[in-house]
């Protein structure tokens, strides 16, 4: 970054920081949200920053503010620098008792049912100043590089590679049928006929153009019928509990989920196989104490919902 000539000894490096917040929000008073920090304070640093770089960063159009050309040429290369300079300041300690760190995670919700609980329960007891976010699933690539910096965990059963992650298997799962108890058409659906033609709500996520199983069952020369189509497998779940319509969902939250919705956990007259959810995580903070201690736990959480196995407790006979 040019910053024509300036002594690098006058240069208050919480500077880039607010630099970097005032980018992204393009808003004063979110940038001070987003940093802990009052407006006042990070009106100032904005004024701080115009004197350091001869460049007003934002100017005001209407009721919004905008980014400088300046300002967006830098909202791209900041974030490494950043990074960089951060690596060459952070210790390998960690201590979760007195950290502050602040968490961020992606992952689809019915994975979250299954995971945030236990690690919510976790990280209070162990770091009760952490901050956890969870973010809803959006596909990495699709993501821009500024966002895919900002992720500490990322949990998926793609099997595509991601550019700068490494995975773990987190564990397995497979799918089943799920229908309200007292369902009339329940023992009907173990029959393929049955299946195919009861009332289901189908699931196609963001970015999705059906639902997966439509298309396996349409490679089969198959097809059931869609009465409902919902974004996310709770919303599926709650559709279930609440009409005479099936799901057709993973089994792992549809058992945890089962006793709460009245629910019934049957298995399809079709082999759904099974599949893995990976935990993504980035490798520019494999030596990261924070990000460690956090994939251990996520990673440990795994390891006992795979222990569990596929339960037949709630599967209607």
């Amino acid at each position: 970054m040019d910053i024509h000539m300036t002594n690098l000894v006058a240069i208050d490096l919480n500077l880039l920081v607010a630099l970097e917040a005032l980018i992204a929000e393009a808003h004063v008073g979110r940038a001070a949200r987003r940093m802990g920090r009052s407006q006042p304070a990070v009106s100032h640093a904005l004024k701080r920053l115009r004197d350091l770089l001869g460049d007003p960063l934002l100017v005001r159009i209407g009721s919004r503010m905008e980014p400088t050309p300046r300002a967006l040429a830098l909202k791209e290369s900041l974030p490494d620098a950043l990074e960089r300079v951060r690596s060459l300041l952070v210790t390998e300690a960690f201590d979760p008792a007195t950290s502050v760190r602040h968490f961020l995670m992606v992952m689809h919700d019915h994975l979250a049912d299954l995971i945030v609980p236990d690690l919510v329960k976790r990280i209070h007891r162990d770091a009760p100043n952490v901050r956890l976010e969870v973010l809803p699933w959006q596909s990495p690539l699709s993501m821009k590089p500024e966002q895919l910096r900002s992720i500490d965990l990322c949990i998926s059963c793609s099997l595509n590679a991601l550019l700068g992650f490494d995975r773990s298997p987190l564990f397995t799962d497979t799918e089943s049928v799920v229908v309200r108890r007292g369902h009339p058409a329940a023992s009907r659906l173990r029959t393929l006929r049955g299946f195919l033609d009861a009332g289901h709500v189908a699931v196609v996520g963001r970015g999705m153009a059906h639902d997966p199983i439509d298309t396996w069952l349409r490679e089969e020369d198959l097809e059931r019928r869609i009465a409902l189509v919902v974004p996310s497998y709770l919303q599926a779940l709650h559709a279930a509990a609440t009409t005479d319509l099936v799901a057709f969902v993973p089994t792992r939250v549809a058992q945890t989920l089962a006793p709460r919705l009245s629910l019934a956990v049957l298995h399809p007259p079709i082999d759904p196989g099974t599949y893995k959810e990976f935990l993504f995580f980035p490798q520019r903070r494999q030596r990261d104490a924070s990000c460690l201690w956090l994939r251990d736990i996520v990673m440990e959480l795994g390891r006992r919902i795979e222990a569990r196995g596929f339960s037949a407790a709630h599967r209607a006979s």
